[in-house]
């Protein structure tokens, strides 16, 4: 964890993008295997097969990044200490059956200026059962590193502290059947472990992807970039057995 408790340097720009508008998730959108298509293609994410949950207030693509604007008062929450339901957080997934699988993005956070902001990995099932990793603005001095799990409409939220002018991360999403685990990295290239959970809505078909939001009254622009999909880098336990 030392390594992500390290304030780096941004040499991130965006330039001469364009209008992007990835579909809408409906019912009768056909179904396409986003990890085996990726896998098969060398782990490069196809951006086109990537579905809006809800739309954020705009949406740039320029190459591999997605540059997503905030609206205020978005949020992914439901009930636990604050005792409100907030479900209407942009997010922007793809599909899978693939039950071993690693995802990896690196978020670009920069703007983000205002108590809550935040940007990064999610795995929304439905309104009651979803998992996400990000950083969140707290002020001027520290922020939090953290991880949800929302698991039959309770969230949890686990987090550390980390200094205010950390504005890029990298986050890996793994899949093991109908558990899951998110790590951190500052380099994309040593990663820590955040969270280990299991997902009881989680055991089939699945999606996943990046989400951004501002609970309170903010609006910001977060930036995606460096998606790919890998074998499971969340290896096997090789220590105790598994019970009979």
């Amino acid at each position: 964890m030392k390594n992500i408790l390290k304030s780096i340097g941004i040499g991130f720009c965006i330039c001469a993008v364009s209008c992007c508008n990835p579909s809408q998730k409906t019912s009768d959108t056909e179904f396409v295997d986003s990890v085996t298509e990726a896998l098969a293609g060398g782990g490069q994410v196809d951006l086109k097969q990537l579905q809006w949950t809800r739309e954020p207030s705009s949406c740039e693509i320029k190459g591999d990044t997605i540059v997503v604007t905030t609206a205020p008062h978005t949020d992914l929450w439901q009930r636990t200490y604050y005792h409100f339901r907030n479900d209407n957080a942009p997010v922007l997934q793809m599909e899978t059956e693939e039950k071993f699988f690693s995802f990896i993005v690196k978020t670009d956070f920069t703007g983000s200026h205002h108590r809550f902001d935040q940007c990064g990995v999610v795995m929304y099932l439905d309104s009651e059962n979803w998992l996400k990793g990000s950083v969140e603005f707290e002020n001027d001095e520290f922020q939090h590193l953290g991880s949800v799990a929302t698991n039959n409409g309770y969230s949890d939220w686990a987090t550390t502290a980390i200094p205010a002018d950390v504005k890029t991360m990298w986050y890996r999403f793994s899949r093991r059947a109908d558990d899951y685990c998110i790590e951190c990295s500052a380099d994309g290239v040593n990663f820590s472990q955040m969270r280990i959970c299991h997902m009881y809505e989680g055991a089939d078909e699945i999606s996943f992807g990046i989400y951004a939001c501002s609970p309170e009254e903010s609006s910001f622009t977060a930036a995606f970039s460096d998606m790919k999909i890998t074998e499971c880098m969340w290896k096997a336990h090789d220590g105790q057995q598994p019970d009979a």
